[in-house]
């Protein structure tokens, strides 16, 4: 039986992953309000061992066991454990959670393992809102909604969004990993056949790539002028967290297309003080 100072725990466990690992999610969660930021703190530390599941070194056959599990206790949350279900099993009680959301994750997960990749935009949006239009759903039941019809359309969008900026931000680490999420399209559209030198750096001899990473920006920021339409419909705080989160993926998103190069040998992010920067301004204008 859970007791409430076994779900106090697992809440403060999840917390501390959130905190630790969630180094842009963070700045926006802690503008929530306490019940809510516990929520979402549950959500995202599941959703973290999900993503590590994907991205550790264990056997293929290994992963898949893991992911099933994982697949498994989604279905018996009531008698769960482990502190990060117990955390999310009690934030589905006092949230309209949609649980299944966490099957798509597990569904994208399994395509980064397969090393599958993407003929078409349109076949990358099917992966992002996988892996990252299910986060925004999974948000949008921690935040609740004033009603709307395409609210959930809205949170799926952003999410779609925030994954296009972290596929341009990491375009060298997955393709040293051996992963390419550029669709093909895109690539043949613009010559761009993606290597790295003899210093892992990469190659964009013709500016080619250079070029494809601006029209992926572009295209990025419309997806974020459409799941930002979700902001009217969510509380204050919520709707400052929804703020601040997207705007430090739309800042990262808006250096990386006015200096591609920047992405050629590193992994670009934010500094601390420019992402303290975002969330004051998020949550002064949704506080006026």
């Amino acid at each position: 039986m859970t007791t409430s100072t076994d779900v106090r725990h697992a809440y403060v466990a999840c917390e501390t992953i959130t905190k630790t690992e969630a180094r842009n999610f963070y700045y926006g969660i802690r503008l929530l309000t306490p019940p809510r930021r516990a929520a979402l703190c549950a959500v995202y530390a599941l959703a973290r061992r999900i993503d590590d599941i994907g991205d550790g070194d264990l056997p293929v056959e290994e992963k898949a066991t893991r992911l099933d599990e994982v697949r498994t206790s989604l279905k018996s949350l009531d008698g769960a454990q482990d502190p990060v279900l117990v955390a999310v099993a009690d934030a589905a009680r006092r949230f309209p959670v949609p649980l299944e959301a966490f099957d798509e994750l597990l569904d994208g997960v399994w395509m980064d393992i397969e090393g599958r990749r993407y003929a078409t935009f349109d076949e990358l949006v099917s992966y992002c809102r996988c892996v990252a239009g299910s986060i925004g759903r999974l948000c949008l039941g921690v935040f609740g909604s004033k009603p709307h019809p395409d609210a959930s359309a809205y949170a799926d969008a952003l999410g779609i969004a925030l994954q296009q900026t972290n596929i341009l931000r990491d375009i060298r680490e997955d393709l040293l990993n051996g992963r390419v999420y550029l669709p093909k399209e895109d690539l043949d559209s613009f010559g761009v056949e993606l290597a790295v030198d003899e210093r892992n750096v990469l190659i964009d001899a013709d500016g080619g790539l250079s070029a494809l990473i601006r029209h992926s920006a572009a295209r990025a920021r419309e997806w974020y002028a459409d799941g930002l339409r979700l902001t009217p419909l969510l509380d204050r705080r919520s709707g400052a967290c929804c703020l601040a989160m997207a705007g430090i993926y739309r800042q990262l998103t808006d250096r990386i297309a006015e200096r591609p190069s920047a992405v050629f040998d590193r992994r670009l992010s934010l500094s601390g003080r420019e992402k303290l920067g975002v969330a004051a301004r998020a949550l002064t204008e949704r506080l006026r």
